[in-house]
This record gives structure tokens, sequence and C-alpha cells, in this order.
């Protein structure tokens, strides 16, 4: 019989990685959409025909009662939020509406019309904020530094209540920074790898950067959403971290990406205060020893690899848009 995923934030980087591997698993697949007068599926392109979209919205009950009806869920993926840590401080209360109470609504929803499928929430590194402890596990208290981290540990905390309250099978991921080529261009490490592409391709002249000393722990998204799957294949649900367990400083990402293309970082990055972010969390750095143990969870990509394939992807893609010869540059 064919299972039934249902997926909330499909069209981001998470969600299309997991959609494949979904797919590839032979599940049909169902993909929560916010109705947007341009759709927004460039992650997805390739699999739009093999997803069905609904229509719906994390702050509208009713629509996602409607979803989990049509969709018929065996497991829930709920990826959507406002995931953009520096926005959170510019928008903090759309940040709780989406990331915080969107998460009860998902799960309301399923209670309601599907109690007995299994749910997954995304919950996140920047829970742990100003660590109180090194290298960060399921059982480090929370203290997050950003709306955005305040508003991941609601919806962490309201789906171990449901859990416990009504007996759903309801677990959360904590993921560390993971990244690939699909990850928005506001993510530091994205716009790292497409900047150092537009210098390379002399498109741009510099790169105005924050804290280079932040340091954090980075992994492949594509290894991070199988173990989303495998979280929802267990006996009894739990909460995990999901991490490398390696720590990186920003310098290092910026050093690793100008080099990959002869280029010396020094000479083309700016820090600029103005990307310094109100309250900062220095140092992330996860132990994902129960994933590996209990789910059995491995990772694949590491992290010069990963930042790498990511330059290299926005070179082919930056190339593509403005008509440049990548090895000549013209």
């Amino acid at each position: 019989m064919t299972k039934h995923a249902l997926i909330t934030g499909i069209t981001g980087q998470d969600g299309s990685y997991l959609a494949e591997l979904l797919l590839s698993k032979g599940y049909k697949v169902f993909g929560l959409r916010r109705r947007t007068s341009v759709p927004i599926l460039e992650n997805i392109e390739h699999l739009k025909n093999d997803i069905e979209f609904i229509d719906g919205d994390l702050l509208d009950l009713g629509s996602l009662i409607n979803a989990v009806r049509i969709s018929n869920p065996d497991e829930v993926y709920n990826l959507a939020a406002q995931s953009f840590v520096a926005t959170s401080w510019i928008q903090p209360v759309a940040t709780g509406e989406a990331t915080g109470i969107g998460v009860t609504n998902m799960l309301e929803a399923v209670r309601l019309t599907k109690p007995e499928a299994r749910f997954y929430q995304a919950s996140s590194s920047e829970m742990f904020g100003k660590v109180v402890e090194t290298p960060q596990k399921e059982t480090t208290p929370f203290y997050p530094r950003s709306p955005y981290g305040v508003a991941k540990v609601y919806g962490h905390w309201i789906t171990v209540n449901y859990r416990e309250s009504y007996n759903m099978y309801a677990c959360s991921g904590i993921l560390f920074n993971h990244e690939s080529p699909r990850r928005g261009i506001e993510f530091v490490t994205r716009k790292v790898t497409d900047a150092v592409a537009r210098i390379k391709l002399g498109l741009q002249n510099e790169l105005r950067m924050g804290n280079l000393d932040a340091k954090r722990d980075w992994g492949f998204a594509g290894d991070y959403v199988k173990a989303m799957w495998l979280m929802l294949q267990q006996d009894e649900a739990d909460d995990y971290v999901i991490s490398t367990g390696e720590t990186h400083t920003i310098e290092e990402l910026v050093e690793i990406a100008f080099s990959h293309v002869g280029l010396n970082w020094r000479d083309y990055v700016v820090v600029d205060q103005k990307f310094v972010r109100p309250a900062e969390v220095d140092l992330l750095l996860g132990d994902c020893t129960k994933a590996k143990e209990q789910l059995g969870w491995e990772l694949e990509v590491g992290f010069e690899q990963l930042i790498k394939m990511m330059v290299d992807s926005d070179i082919e893609r930056i190339s593509k848009c403005h008509h440049v010869d990548i090895k000549t540059g013209v």
C-alpha cells in the first residue's frame, strides 16, 4: 500500500530534498503551498509533476484541516516557517505566528483529522542560542537569542506537549545548520558562495559580512532530510539532534569558498556592522550520538565538499543567466 506524506514548506531547501527522498521510496507526496501571485517553484521545478499541491496557510486552521483530509497522510513533515534569523528581529510578530503558532495549528489539524499520522516538527539549533554547554545534545537547556529561536522553542515544546497530551506520534528534529545549492540567497552560506561566483565572473567587487568569528555546525541538507524520515520510522516518537559534530567559523567558510576559485578572501571581504546581529549566537556544536546510535543515521557530505559544491553550483547558474563563459569569465 502506497504511503502518503504531507510536507509543509515543500518549496524550500529541505522540502525539496525531502520530496525527492520520499518519491524515491515510492510515497505519494502532497505539498502545502501558500497562495502567491507568482508561485516560487525553483527548488522543485524538476518534481512539480510528481507532487500534488494543496493551497493552505499555517495561520489558517481550516485550510490545514482541509489539507490533511485531502492528503490523508501517513506522515506529516512540518518544515514551513519564517526561517531567516535576521528577519525575525524586523518581523518578530509574524515570525512568532508562522514559526510558533503555525506549529500548533498543524498539530491541531492532524489531531482533529488524522490523529494516527506521524508528525515531524523542524526544530532548530538556534533554540540553544547562548549555549549553556558544549556540545549541545537533546537534554541541553534552551537559551534562544532571537525572535526566531524563541518561536522555535515554542514549536518544539508544543510538539512535545501534543505527544504527551494526546499520545500522538509527534517528534522534533533539532537540526543544526544545514546548507545546499538550494539554500535561500539571504542565508550566510549562500550569500558567500553566490558572491564568490559573481566576483570570480567579474560581476561583483566585494562581499560585505558581519561577524566572521561566529562558529556553526554546518552539514548538507540532503543528508539531514534522511534523518527526518528515519525519525518517523521508529517504534516510538522521540526528539533527536542532527549535526556534524564539527564547528567552523564564518571566516573558514569564506576562505574555503574564495580559495576554491583561486582568490584570496582578504582582497574582497569587508566587515560591515549592519550585518552584525543584535544578540549573537557565538558557538553552535551538536552532539548527534543519539541519532547515530538509535536511527543508524550517517553523514555523507563533509563541510569543505559542501561549500565547494555550492560555489560550483552558483558559478554554473550565474554563468547561464549572464551568458558568461565559466573558463574565461567573458
